[in-house]
């Protein structure tokens, strides 16, 4: 969840960020950040946008944002492709998904599932963003007001690098039973994740950026990440009063279950960025209330911030759609649809927070349905 101030200003603050690798002025504001060419076209007063549902309970969530968005007549209009992971033969339909986003400039997608035998396809939600170079994922990870966890006061981002690492998909069996698996880390992307960061840090108040990383081991690979951070740091943000540590991954878990509440910013390699987004997620109530966000220079995907299907509550209408909403709440703000935005956003932590529609995985029975004519009836 997003307070309020943040919710304001992350959608123009990411836009800023991904906008150019190199650091955007500080004196500027936000508003003259958004480079409004890369903002896709309307046509008709209504923007398109590329929707996948995904997998699992993705088209029950799907289903729950249009009726809002058809509800508070959102000018958004949908070009839906039905891309499945769990089906063959569905390469046709994930291009045609592909070049839709390429045209629209903009989605909102639920989780696609990989499978795991070695027979199954690569990742689709990885191919995505690397197609596209989405390069930056950004999760927050905060308490939500009257919905009580372990942790109290969870407030921070995790900016995790999308396009390479170990999820280059660079593997070969060398020779039978040895399988060699390539990390692939480059200054270039390590500098421009490192500038988003800071860049997140700056518009939205943070006070501190943590890189995690394993370099005590990984000396050249994770060494690379970790020195290009730390230059970034102290070579372009020093004057901006921003605290720059660093934190060796496996410490990063326990410290994260034991003490989430010292950290703000956190940016870091692929690998160690779902984990820690995992971790996050249940941290504040689970993969069912975590929105999600992905930038590149010219494309922008939306989608839950923990990477899960929900295979297990897979039409049974249980699925909690919160996370999916939220996730289209930012994509309005990126649109730069704001007052939609902030009325979806406002009314589902409302709802939330009252108590009295809960589903399943915040304690409750309330159905998807309910949650979705909750949400709408606070809207209208």
């Amino acid at each position: 969840m997003i307070s309020a101030p943040v919710r304001t200003s992350v959608g123009s603050a990411l836009r800023s960020a991904a906008a150019s690798s190199k650091r955007a002025p500080i004196a500027r504001s936000m508003a003259t950040l958004v480079d409004e060419k890369r903002l896709p076209a309307k046509f008709g007063g209504k923007y398109t946008v590329t929707l996948v549902p995904g997998d699992g309970i993705g088209k029950e969530v799907a289903d729950s944002v249009k009726e809002i968005f058809d509800a508070l007549k959102v000018p958004v209009q949908w070009e839906q492709y039905d891309v499945s992971g769990e089906t063959t033969g569905g390469d046709d339909l994930f291009q045609q998904a592909m070049e839709s986003l390429k045209r629209n400039k903009v989605g909102l997608k639920g989780i696609l599932y990989t499978p795991i035998d070695q027979t199954g396809h690569n990742s689709w939600n990885v191919a995505m963003r690397q197609q596209l170079d989405i390069y930056a994922s950004v999760v927050v990870c905060k308490s939500l007001p009257g919905f009580p966890t372990r942790h109290d006061n969870v407030d921070f981002a995790i900016i995790r690098e999308n396009t390479e690492g170990e999820y280059s998909g660079l593997e070969h069996q060398s020779y039978p039973g040895v399988v060699e698996s390539l990390k692939v880390s480059t200054r270039a992307k390590a500098e421009r994740i490192a500038r988003f960061a800071f860049d997140f840090a700056v518009k939205n108040n943070r006070k501190k950026v943590t890189c995690v990383h394993k370099a005590n081991i990984m000396k050249l690979g994770d060494g690379l990440f970790l020195n290009t951070c730390r230059r970034i740091a102290e070579q372009e943000y020093g004057h901006t009063g921003i605290k720059f540590e660093a934190m060796i991954v496996d410490n990063t878990a326990m410290q994260l279950v034991s003490k989430p509440q010292q950290f703000d910013v956190m940016v870091m390699p692929n690998l160690y960025g779902t984990i820690c987004a995992n971790i996050g997620s249940a941290l504040v109530g689970g993969p069912g209330i975590t929105p999600g966000c992905n930038f590149g220079r010219e494309y922008a995907l939306f989608e839950p911030g923990c990477r899960h299907v929900g295979k297990d509550i897979m039409g049974t209408n249980k699925a909690n759609p919160t996370a999916l909403i939220l996730s289209s709440t930012m994509m309005l703000r990126h649109l730069g649809l704001e007052s939609q935005a902030n009325l979806i956003a406002g009314a589902t932590y409302d709802l939330v927070k009252e108590g009295k529609i809960r589903t399943a995985d915040l304690g409750g029975s309330a159905t998807t349905t309910d949650f979705t004519k909750g949400l709408i009836q606070r809207l209208l």
